[in-house]
């Protein structure tokens, strides 16, 4: 029975993939959040919580500890855990600013490091990231939040070639809009980083577009939960798996066309949804 580490996975996408993996059997799954009451429908349903903050450098290793002890280590991990932070990039303080990059992949990369003498070991495992559309493409208003999926992508990529020999997979899984609760918390604290500053006509133009997207026109986290569960069991998954509404679209106009067309393309998008 391979053993999962799921991090983020007191609600929305991280959640869903434990539920989904619970219920077909063949995985021991841990579960690891901030908020570990969040978790307890899950414990019900089998799986193994653990409180992780993903910027705690102790509580990470303890539960890489626990792991080892009782299954003898990570066989698959899902790094899910992480947030946006949304704004201008002259109105966000930059304290904050390293804070995302310590949650969306600092954090994620000391996880990673932590499971790769197992894997190594044994010469197999897989290590799922979870990026975005945003590891591909860009929006105003979100640059550093945008900056972590850009670098986590080519962080990936990097990691995928150096542990190739070893028998690891590392796939990456970009999602579009989906209906989570990372997307309800967007707009509030897009609005009070710039909703009152020299960039509050276009804060107000993007929150009300993301308010509309994500009421009409988001994916369920199912749609991430199955890529998720697809790519842990295939013999030999994909480098990138896109699912989810709009994620498509996105990444078709950024690959074929140009950035000026882009810039106006995402414009004009937020102006319509708005």
């Amino acid at each position: 029975m391979k053993t999962v580490l799921i991090t983020g996975a007191s609600a929305g996408i991280g959640k869903a993939t434990a539920e989904l993996l619970l219920t077909e059997g063949g995985y021991t799954v841990y579960t690891a959040a901030r908020r570990v009451e969040q978790m307890q429908d899950l414990a019900a349903k089998g799986a193994r919580p653990i409180k992780m903050d993903i910027t705690h450098d102790d509580e990470i290793v303890a539960a890489v500890e626990q792991i080892t002890r009782e299954t003898g280590g990570v066989d698959v991990l899902v790094n899910n855990a992480g947030f946006g932070l949304n704004g201008a990039v002259e109105d966000i303080p930059i304290e904050r600013a390293r804070y995302q990059f310590e949650v969306n992949l600092f954090g994620l990369g000391r996880l990673t490091q932590l499971v790769l003498p197992y894997m190594r070991e044994k010469r197999a495992g897989k290590i799922v990231n979870i990026t975005s559309v945003g590891g591909k493409v860009y929006n105003p208003l979100g640059a550093w939040y945008i900056a972590t999926k850009h670098a986590l992508e080519g962080w990936s990529d990097c990691l995928r070639l150096e542990v190739r020999d070893f028998g690891i997979d590392v796939v990456i899984v970009e999602p579009g809009a989906i209906q989570t609760e990372f997307d309800d918390v967007m707009v509030g604290p897009l609005m009070e980083a710039s909703g009152d500053t020299a960039y509050g006509p276009l804060t107000r133009q993007l929150a009300a577009a993301l308010k509309h997207t994500f009421e009409h026109n988001a994916s369920p986290p199912s749609v991430i939960s199955n890529v998720i569960a697809k790519s842990i069991k295939a013999p030999k998954p994909k480098t990138r798996y896109a699912a989810g509404k709009l994620a498509g679209t996105m990444l078709f106009v950024r690959k074929y066309f140009g950035d000026r067309f882009f810039d106006r393309f995402v414009m004009k998008f937020i102006k319509k949804a708005a």
